[in-house]
């Protein structure tokens, strides 16, 4: 069998291919999920601006206000340990962790980065809750601003809006496991 690109229409310009597709245009079901947000508390303006727009995304799918349970951790480095004690205590269908790393001159910034994103993954898979990962890495602050839709050069797009669509589609994609 032969493969090859015939038949297939593509365009003739160059655009970004960067960014989501379009998340589903409602979520049936999503009224009855309870959804966790742990957030860091290092690069407070940067956090709060995600957590406002995590939070606007959930109202938007559905989500109750009430059905929503927030906690804060110190840092990126205590958001596995953080969203691991808020599955378990809260009974979240999943949660979306948000933090914010910004590079300095060390490195920091790599150890950081590495194990809490690991660790988030693993808290997902042991547990079988979504875990949405919410991590800014930036370079710098005005990477981390634009990426939470409040720069100072240019607006940007704030993330937050699409973890929270993406904490609603991973928890009604299956039912979680019954707790022992």
């Amino acid at each position: 069998m032969a493969w090859g690109l015939s038949g297939l229409s593509l365009p003739l310009t160059m655009s970004s291919i960067k960014g989501p597709a379009p998340a589903p245009e409602s979520f049936p079901r999503a009224e009855k999920l309870k959804i966790g947000i742990v957030h860091a508390r290092w690069n407070k303006e940067v956090i709060d601006a995600l957590v406002t727009g995590t939070l606007e995304s959930l109202e938007k799918a559905g989500v109750k206000a009430e059905q929503v349970a927030i906690d804060s951790v110190p840092g990126s480095w205590e958001l596995p340990m953080g969203t691991l004690k808020m599955i378990k205590r809260e009974n979240v269908d999943a949660v979306v962790s948000i933090g914010c790393v910004i590079k300095g001159s060390t490195m920091h910034f790599e150890y950081i980065c590495d194990n809490s994103l690991k660790g988030l993954m693993r808290v997902s898979l042991d547990t079988q809750v979504p875990v949405i990962l919410g991590v800014l890495t930036a370079l710098d602050e005005d990477q981390a601003l634009e990426r939470a839709g409040i720069g100072r050069k240019k607006p940007g797009h704030n993330h937050g809006l699409e973890w929270g669509t993406a904490a609603v589609e991973m928890a009604l994609k299956e039912p979680k496991p019954e707790t022992p």
